[in-house]
């Protein structure tokens, strides 16, 4: 079988079907390149598109959606509820089949070199691919947001991007590319318009908050719908699986007497990830893939 890379661009740009739509055949008019998932947002004002296949093809499928996102999207004008440096906010690179997590790392840092290279954006490479520790995490360089990473890299040696020129560009940004594996963007809504509380949940269950262990989480307002959300990123949904993650957000909300109106996976999730869930909750603990229907007929 050939080797598969996933790729998981995320772009400033949830409200407008047009863009989304010609970013999406952008990637889709690459050979080889598969785009199994556009999930966009408006109150967040963003888009996850996934995409997978052979590496290189992945590579400038990546490339060219960042080329077409900086022609389209300004992000110096964007108004939305998450956290972002960029029209093309982060592009990550995740092994699935017969791919190393170092060919990943230089599968990013080839693509990064080229977007600082050739369009002239800053670029930071994070997670596995980065090269300054602390750039490590994502959070840590979307601190402050657009403007204070604009002062950063103005002032601080220490934030120089790893590509491109020192200073943000004027519509498009900056970008942060990387490698790392699978993540699952899981989100739960709570049946209230406070946001500070879904920011205290969210501060209270992270990892960085003493909380559960590979997980990052946000208090976010949804305008639209007059609620607001936790939002959370899965680094590992084997040491922090979904149903912990959501009854650990459903205690928090238990003490502030809000419910639970729903939750929402962002792109796509790994199948053993929803067997665990569906194993503890109908205590099945000996569930197998291989019980899936679908799964038997996919192998056969």
């Amino acid at each position: 079988m050939k080797p598969l890379v996933e790729c998981v661009p995320n772009v400033s740009e949830g409200r407008d079907p047009q863009v989304l739509d010609l970013l999406a055949a952008v990637v889709t008019q690459v050979p080889g390149v598969h785009l199994l998932d556009l999930h966009r947002d408006e109150d967040h004002h963003r888009a996850v598109l996934t995409c997978a296949g052979e590496p290189e093809a992945v590579a400038q499928a990546a490339f060219t959606l960042v080329q077409a996102a900086m022609e389209r999207i300004d992000v110096s004008r964007h108004m939305g509820q998450h956290p972002r440096i960029g029209a093309v906010d982060v592009v990550p690179f995740v092994p699935l089949r017969d791919v190393t997590m170092a060919q990943c790392v230089e599968l990013a840092r080839a693509v990064g070199a080229r977007i600082g290279t050739e369009l002239e954006i800053p670029v930071f490479l994070y997670e596995e691919a980065a090269v300054v520790p602390q750039r490590k995490h994502l959070e840590h360089i979307r601190k402050g947001g657009l403007e204070a990473l604009g002062r950063r890299m103005h002032t601080d040696a220490l934030w120089r991007p790893d590509f491109g020129p020192p200073k943000l560009h004027p519509t498009a940004g900056a970008v942060v590319v990387g490698a790392r594996d699978i993540l699952i963007a899981f989100n739960v809504v709570l049946d209230t318009d406070n946001v500070a509380i879904a920011q205290a949940i969210a501060k209270q269950i992270r990892t960085s908050g003493g909380g559960l262990p590979a997980l990052k989480a946000l208090g976010i307002q949804l305008p639209s719908r007059g609620l607001v959300q936790v939002s959370m990123n899965l680094t590992n949904y084997r040491k922090t699986p979904l149903h912990v993650a959501f009854e650990a957000v459903k205690h928090q909300a238990d003490q502030w007497g809000v419910g639970i109106v729903e939750s929402e996976l962002v792109g796509l999730v790994p199948q053993d990830a929803i067997l665990h869930v569906a194993a503890h909750y109908l205590k099945l603990p000996h569930l197998a893939s291989r019980q899936i229907l679908e799964t038997r007929l996919c192998e056969e």
